[in-house]
């Protein structure tokens, strides 16, 4: 192997509440219910893609599903520098492992996980440290900038930095789900700290930026618009978010979710009934028609797909199919967004390569906007 060490730790249980709507994978009851359900673990698979496009440095880990694994998996050696207490790996032994990896010479952490994963190797580290972080997004919800935008992104940022080609360290938050911000009905992200990342343009996504919820105006022309397109006794499916649970209501259904997808129908008063609230993927497999599906991108991030609406599968979105992609924003979050285009992390890249291009956003009532849509 040649180039500097790069360190890798994988939380085995990463985003295994999302295809179930569990909204994340925190607590040993939530990884027990999720695996009730059907969900399966796939944090190990989403690091062996960073890895098969990462050749050429020397590999340290931690060992079985922690990250030997996952370099099995990609056909890459690696040294084994810690092993887990028991079978069933906790946030101690994330930190514990990146502080193993640290020890053992990584230039580079790789930590594949979500934002409770990142502030696991805060926890480990010290806000402010100088060691270069990056995450290799396989949770649910994922609102920190310590992340690239899709495991490929990982490679391609940790392979600049490795040959020192293109690369810029700056410090980026790690924050978490602000569970305050959700009772006043509000999408925010609360600062726990900061991590050196290395930063390659479009390859590292930008934290979440709260709302405090569209202008009242707004909402109703939203609903207007997508009643509109669905019609009389259409499905809908509708992501999570401040904007579309605005929309909801002025639909008519003002106890959907605030941070799940849901269900409605479309009646023929262009109101809406909640058929089904925090839906699973399983649930959405079973339709018996092909539903519209209308998303709002996280605001400052630009995420459209493969954040907290991981229930979406490649299968139900390629069902529906690009023409029945309804996207919501209001013209000043398009606006925030200072020209970086919407985001894609569906798992898929063919899929991803196929939605990609130029969308109509719907902005308002007749009102929209043509903006670039991205992997």
């Amino acid at each position: 192997m040649t180039g500097p060490a790069v360190g890798l730790v994988v939380n085995p249980v990463a985003g295994l509440g999302g295809r179930v709507g569990l909204k994340g994978s925190d607590g040993a009851a939530t990884q027990r219910r999720a695996r009730e359900l059907g969900a399966r673990a796939g944090a190990a698979a989403r690091a062996a893609l960073t890895l098969r496009h990462l050749p050429g440095t020397e590999l340290l880990t931690a060992a079985g599903p922690m990250g030997a694994d996952a370099a099995e998996a990609a056909g890459r050696s690696a040294r084994i520098v810690h092993r887990a207490a028991g079978p069933d790996t906790t946030a101690a032994d994330t930190r514990a492992a990146v502080r193993a990896l640290v020890a053992a010479g990584a230039r580079l952490l790789l930590f594949c996980g979500g934002d409770g994963t990142a502030r696991d190797v805060l926890d480990a580290l010290g806000t402010g440290s100088r060691l270069p972080v990056l995450g290799i997004p396989a949770g649910v919800k994922m609102h920190s900038a310590v992340f690239a935008v899709h495991p490929r992104a990982a490679a391609e940022v940790a392979a600049a930095w490795a040959t020192g080609r293109g690369v810029r360290l700056e410090p980026a938050e790690v924050v978490d789900r602000d569970e305050a911000a959700l009772g006043e009905g509000r999408v925010g992200a609360r600062l726990y700290g900061r991590l050196t990342v290395p930063v390659l343009p479009d390859r590292v996504q930008h934290r979440k930026t709260g709302s405090s919820g569209p202008d009242p105006a707004t909402p109703a022309g939203l609903a207007a618009e997508v009643a509109d397109r669905v019609g009389p006794d259409g499905l809908l499916v509708l992501g999570p978010g401040t904007t579309t649970h605005a929309v909801a209501t002025a639909l008519g259904a003002p106890d959907a979710s605030l941070t799940g997808v849901d269900l409605l129908r479309l009646r023929a008063d262009r109101t809406a009934r909640l058929l089904l609230r925090d839906t699973r993927a399983d649930q959405l497999r079973t339709l018996s028609a092909a539903p519209w599906i209308a998303l709002s991108p996280i605001g400052g991030q630009g995420f459209l797909l493969g954040r907290g609406n991981q229930q979406l599968t490649p299968e139900l979105l390629r069902t529906a199919g690009r023409e029945r992609l309804l996207v919501l924003a209001t013209e000043a979050k398009l606006a925030a967004l200072a020209g970086r285009p919407l985001l894609l992390d569906t798992g898929d890249p063919a899929l991803d390569a196929a939605l990609s291009g130029h969308i109509r956003v719907i902005t308002g009532r007749r009102s929209s906007a043509v903006y670039r849509l991205s992997a």
